[in-house]
């Protein structure tokens, strides 16, 4: 398989992972007793697992570029969206209000979406490098968990405090932020194996990857 496809579907899966948690954030799941959080979590930390994957076996370059790329169509993301959402409906259509209340956009959240995800990924191609060469190319498992655990909580903090600060209460938004994170180190903790498979099954299969 030619590195142009591997980074391609990559790329591609990356990016599906990264719509689908905006989508799907506007519904809130509860964890019993403990809070709340948005269904968003569900997906978005698997585009770390595979921004990760692209550092490794691809460099910073291609990894970075990657980011910038789902940031952009994020945004086309929202225009499509708002755009669908204010063309005048049928008459006989009565799901406008559904619609919007399901796919209109917030915009403090969108905001906040935004910020967060594009300094956190930033950070975490960033981390991933870092930590890489201080390691001399060693611990994979190493640079994958930190890079990821660490730019994952300024993604919540920048994300939950972006968008709820002043409109929750301090003690829900504080609660929102430590529950995310907890799910989110968890999930970061799964992925591991993931990344090695991805990471091993491939790199074979790559003649000329550059950095």
């Amino acid at each position: 398989m030619k590195q142009e496809t591997i980074l391609l579907v990559l790329s591609m899966a990356f990016v599906t992972c990264l719509l689908v948690s905006n989508v799907v954030a506007g519904k809130i799941i509860g964890v019993g007793l403990l809070g709340t959080i948005s269904a968003g979590i569900v997906c978005y930390p698997l585009t770390f697992l595979f921004t990760d994957t692209i550092s490794e076996l691809f460099g910073k370059r291609k990894a970075t570029s990657i980011v910038w790329a789902g940031f952009g169509c994020n945004i086309l993301l929202v225009i499509l969206i708002l755009l669908a959402g204010y063309l005048p409906p049928a008459v006989f259509w009565e799901g406008q209000e559904a619609f919007m209340g399901t796919l209109g956009f917030v915009w403090r959240i969108v905001l906040a979406s935004m910020v967060a995800y594009i300094v956190s990924q930033n950070l975490d191609v960033l981390g991933f490098h870092y930590i890489k060469e201080k390691t001399g190319g060693k611990y994979l498992w190493l640079r994958n968990n930190i890079s990821t655990m660490f730019s994952q909580s300024i993604d919540t903090v920048l994300f939950i405090g972006i968008a709820f600060i002043g409109v929750m209460p301090i003690t829900v938004v504080i609660n929102m932020m430590v529950l995310q994170y907890i799910v989110k180190l968890i999930i970061a903790a799964c992925d591991t194996p993931f990344v090695y498979l991805l990471v091993l099954s491939l790199k074979n299969r790559i003649t000329d990857a550059t950095n």
